[in-house]
């Protein structure tokens, strides 16, 4: 069983942090000193292998010309193709499922076919339930085997996506309106019900101009090798064949506007600064459980079934089959530009008080990348492109919680009786390309 899991990344600065008010110093010259925040105040993550409690490993479904997302014939039947998101499935798909709605409309039948119960085909099934339309999904796996439950999972919408030079004008604007009615979709969806928040994300630098990247620490280290590059590093870097950010973007939505970025004992990282940005989170068991629950209240069926060839699909009575088959379309349907990017996930035991994510390393030490859910707190980002392997590497479970540990013991942790700063949503929404580039 297949599992798991681009444009730029401007952080918007919370609002709600307090600045202190100037202070003048007792020189005779009377100069002023800099307006300074009270420092934040998080959480310590208690790092350590014996509170490992699982690893997943997970295999995204990468076309280095990007996702699929076209009308074609199968015979009589319409054959509506929804595939190939890399680690941008839970961030593409309600946007993707009303481009699938609008090719169905088009075809005047009313029943359909979905192919997947991952998030793509979960979302397009309940845009075609919005619309009118009878829908069944057919899958193999269902949640939570399914790759998104396997996903770090966020609104991440450009992680491994494609390659730059196989771009074309049609799939940008495919792709950036995707972004954006996805985008509007789950922002309605914030809270518990649907697993579904708004998280302070941050990463520990050197250096305040670092391209900081909206909506996940594994995007906020900086340049490494493209997902779409061989390399079994992070993914979204130009330099390895992936599309810059600014490609896709207008000049007023270019990269880091809005960043905010703490100075020297605004932050309890052991680095000179820390660039905080708003990270729209999802937990994917919770948020994939309530798909189901959505679609199963709204008359959707489900039904258990393998497809080895397009002829097994002559035998559906429904005139529309869409497929969300992710990675599986590299077999069903002969789709030899498929390849899979391998993700991989250790999780911590939960600490319910750690309300952010993070990155960053010590020195000497690798990168350490923490996410928090209420399911645990989820270390790594591993994207090895090529690998098909379902097994987790011990080898990189031993790097990524090393990294983690050594990263988080030189945290400095809430002073006494402080109280700790947490996570809220934005008073300003941030632009959907706030999140451009973010990694999943």
């Amino acid at each position: 069983m297949n599992r798991r899991t681009f444009l730029t990344s401007g952080s918007l600065a919370f609002a709600g942090y307090a600045i202190g008010g100037c202070a003048t110093t007792g020189s005779s010259r009377g100069t002023t000193a800099m307006p300074r925040r009270p420092p934040v105040q998080l959480a310590q993550v208690r790092a350590s292998f014996d509170r490992i409690i699982r690893t997943t490993v997970g295999l995204r479904p990468h076309r280095d010309s990007g996702f699929v997302l076209r009308a074609d014939k199968l015979d009589a039947k319409t054959l509506i193709h929804n595939y190939g998101y890399a680690g941008t499935g839970m961030s593409l798909a309600w946007g993707a499922g009303i481009l699938v709605s609008e090719f169905a409309q088009a075809t005047g039948d009313r029943r359909v076919a979905v192919i997947g119960c991952g998030s793509p085909g979960l979302c397009a099934a309940r845009q075609l339930q919005r619309r009118g339309f009878d829908v069944t999904i057919y899958a193999a796996t269902v949640p939570p085997d399914t790759t998104s439950n396997m996903s770090l999972a966020g609104f991440t919408p450009t992680t491994a996506l494609v390659s730059n030079d196989r771009r074309t004008p049609a799939w940008d604007a495919q792709f950036l309106r995707a972004a954006e009615l996805s985008y509007r979709q789950l922002q309605l969806m914030v809270g518990q019900n649907y697993g579904v928040y708004w998280m302070d994300s941050y990463n520990a630098t050197d250096n305040p101009n670092q391209q900081g990247r909206g909506g996940g620490p594994g995007g906020a280290a900086g340049p490494g090798p493209s997902a779409g590059s061989g390399q079994g590093g992070r993914g979204g870097g130009a330099e390895a064949g992936g599309a810059t950010d600014a490609d896709l973007l207008p000049p007023e939505l270019r990269p880091n506007r809005n960043r905010e970025v703490l100075g020297p004992g605004e932050h309890p990282f052991p680095t000179k600064y820390a660039i905080r940005t708003p990270a729209l989170a999802i937990e994917p068991n919770i948020y994939m459980d309530a798909l189901v629950r959505d679609f199963l209240m709204f008359g959707g069926k489900i039904v258990i079934r393998k497809f080895d060839t397009p002829r097994d699909l002559m035998t559906l009575n429904e005139p529309i089959v869409v497929n969300c088959t992710g990675l599986g379309s590299f077999t069903l349907f002969d789709d030899k530009e498929l390849v899979p990017i391998k993700g991989q996930l250790t999780a911590l035991v939960a600490q319910p008080e750690v309300n952010y994510r993070a990155n960053g390393r010590a020195p000497n030490g690798g990168n350490a990348s923490m996410n928090s859910r209420s399911d645990g707190i989820i270390i790594g980002n591993l994207q090895d492109r090529g690998n098909w392997s379902l097994e987790p590497d011990q080898d990189v479970i031993q790097r990524n919680v090393q990294a983690a540990i050594d990263f988080f013991a030189l945290v400095r942790p809430p002073a006494p009786g402080a109280r700790l700063t947490r996570s809220e949503p934005p008073q300003t929404m941030p632009s959907v390309n706030s999140f451009f580039d973010a990694q999943s």
